[in-house]
């Protein structure tokens, strides 16, 4: 989300990284098939059929969550902070970064949370069902407008808008650490100079005791699941990751390795967690990047393709596949009949709907498709004096 909004550099790092791409495009998927599985009336008419992987969908696919979070940190730190004593945020920075951030995130969902208000309402004519949404207040919508919805309690319009809220608060926390960094570099250098390994030092303690404090303390108790204190564990390790890889020798990027083994360890010897494990899988993954070779070369190609693409799509397929099962969801429940066959046909045209409708959001909403579409011609059009005309 730096993370599931794919950019010029987050593009070039994913050429030359292909783990990038191919854990947010199989992590999105897991995703997808979870809710597909856990919301609606459609996944328990298969029950009898396949219940093993319906629970383990309906359960462990939710984990893939914690792939966007270590990759969110990985490639936020290439962004804000890709060396532990070299900010690239400061004071005066952090406000416009997060803003930049927020700009960047806002056109997909802003549309998904117009598609997802839409398709309630067709369900809810369609379907009776606990899990489509009620119609929207006044205060919901503002809510989610600022994504402040979970720290306000109140109900979600749609089941991936809590990730893109946690997105905004990871990398605003990340930007405000290195912005202090970078306040204590300036206040300190006219008595002290730069002494680049101190602030890397510094840095590097800073991060790893927040990271700490989430481990062991926020990533415990299940009320602060709707504050970025408590994902930020995880995040830590993709930050951890990324300085790791721009480490001068191998010897460099052991020593981070061994960080990262050492704080997912202090984890799970005071309580284990699956997520917090997978994590650190994942981190190691980025870190030391096994089989990338083989991953873009022969064979692979293809495949490596096949993921560039999920990848590129995975952030408008987290938000819109919901709207789009509830809408057709509601039409099979309305109009098919009740039975395993025709429930297998609607998550599969669900899924594939879903698919479809992310590529085609992410051609139209991309960034640069943005500016070229309505900005610059506003502009253009300010200029030649029809402004207020």
């Amino acid at each position: 989300m730096n993370q599931l909004v794919t950019g010029r550099s987050v593009a070039s790092a994913a050429a030359t990284e292909p783990w990038i791409d191919w854990g947010k495009a199989l992590a999105s998927q897991l995703i997808v098939w979870h809710h597909l599985v856990h919301y609606g009336p459609l996944a328990p008419r298969l029950s009898a059929f396949a219940p093993g992987l319906l629970a383990w969908l309906n359960g462990r696919a939710l984990y893939a969550v914690q792939v966007f979070l270590v990759v969110g940190g990985y490639l936020a730190a290439r962004s804000l902070w890709p060396q532990p004593g070299h900010p690239r945020v400061g004071p005066a920075d952090w406000a416009p970064r997060v803003a930049q951030r927020w700009r960047r995130l806002m056109p997909l969902y802003a549309a998904a949370l117009v598609l997802a208000v839409v398709c309630a309402a067709i369900a809810r004519a369609l379907m009776q069902d606990k899990d489509t949404p009620v119609a929207p207040t006044l205060v919901q919508l503002i809510a989610h407008g600022l994504l402040l919805q979970d720290l306000l309690s109140q109900p979600a319009l749609s089941a991936g808008v809590w990730y893109v809220a946690i997105d905004l608060q990871l990398y605003a926390l990340l930007a405000g650490l290195a912005a202090l960094l970078a306040w204590v570099q300036v206040r300190a250098a006219p008595a002290a100079g730069p002494i680049e390994p101190r602030w890397g030092g510094l840095g590097a303690l800073a991060l790893v005791a927040l990271a700490l404090a989430s481990i062991g303390v926020f990533n415990l108790r299940a009320e602060l699941e709707v504050s970025a204190l408590y994902f930020f564990c995880s995040y830590a390790l993709g930050v951890l990751a990324a300085w790791g890889r721009s480490a001068a020798s191998d010897a460099a990027r052991e020593r981070w390795g061994l960080l990262i083994v050492l704080l997912a360890a202090c984890g799970l010897l005071l309580a284990w967690r699956d997520r917090l494990a997978l994590a650190a899988l994942c981190a190691g993954l980025l870190l030391w990047q096994p089989g990338r070779g083989a991953l873009r070369s022969g064979a692979g190609v293809a495949a490596a393709r096949i993921a560039a693409q999920g990848a590129a799509i995975s952030y408008a397929l987290f938000l819109v596949h919901y709207p789009v099962s509830l809408l057709l969801t509601g039409v099979a429940v309305r109009w098919w009949p009740a039975d395993a066959g025709h429930a297998v046909a609607a998550l599969a045209l669900i899924w594939g709907a879903s698919l479809a409708l992310a590529w085609a959001l992410t051609r139209a909403l991309a960034p640069g498709v943005l500016a070229r579409r309505v900005w610059q011609p506003g502009v253009a059009w300010a200029r030649a004096g029809h402004w207020g005309h």
